[in-house]
């Protein structure tokens, strides 16, 4: 199976709630199912129902509705032997696209589910630790060893402290450590383990990808405009 999850923006949730910018929203996410974009650049300069790149019909949109429009991310996943599951919550303010590979993913569509609501929920930063950059464990560890100090702990029992609270950084940050939202005596992990025998198979998340309507814009709303005027070029 394939999904994907696309993120446009508006200025108000007026317009949001439009049906005419809901039913192009929703034509760009059928967009982007069908022709694999590699990034919005490329999404943009594509041809799109008339003919014409999807820019000229985001501008169209933008002369309709009156309102700034930005097509600003987006997410695709899938592929053969692999399941897509999603969770759209608060009316489209978090959506959540995971990705389920393995023998048991065929009839992983409940666990699937399950999982993009606990990332919902949990926000997971990775996957799991080994996709945590280095930078930022080296960073982590230096705040939890300066804690450590200022507090007058002995310096012998520094590392040791450390140690600890990398492994709940890891536990909060990595959605596999992750105590499941559902079941918090198991971990995200675990959860996948324990499924393997009713789904007939092993099933792995491969990646994810959690959205949070504007997100970001509200430290970054000159980069918004930015955005919008790209697009009108």
């Amino acid at each position: 199976s394939a999904g994907c999850i696309v993120e446009v923006n508006s200025e108000t949730d007026f317009v949001a709630k439009n049906e005419t910018f809901r039913a192009f929203a929703a034509k760009v996410a059928q967009q982007i199912l069908e022709t694999d974009p590699a990034d919005v650049a490329a999404l943009l300069a594509q041809p799109f129902e008339d003919g014409r790149p999807l820019e000229a019909h985001v501008k169209e949109q933008i002369a309709t509705l009156g309102e700034n429009l930005s097509v600003r991310r987006f997410a695709r996943f899938g592929g053969e032997g692999r399941r897509v599951a999603s969770y759209i919550h608060m009316q489209g303010k978090i959506g959540v696209l995971v990705e389920l590979e393995g023998p048991g993913a065929a009839k992983a569509a409940e666990l699937g589910r399950d999982i993009a609501m606990h990332i919902a929920a949990s926000n997971p930063a990775y996957l799991q630790r080994a996709d945590v950059p280095e930078a930022d464990i080296d960073h982590e560890r230096q705040i939890f060893a300066a804690q450590a100090r200022e507090s007058g702990k002995p310096e012998q029992v520094i590392d040791k402290i450390v140690t600890g609270r990398l492994e709940k950084f890891f536990a909060a940050s990595c959605l596999l450590e992750q105590p499941f939202v559902k079941d918090t005596d198991v971990t995200v992990h675990e959860l996948l383990a324990r499924s393997a025998e009713a789904l007939g198979g092993p099933v792995t998340v491969t990646r994810f990808a959690r959205f949070a309507l504007g997100e970001g814009l509200e430290k970054r709303s000159d980069d918004f405009a930015a955005e919008v005027a790209a697009q009108l070029k």
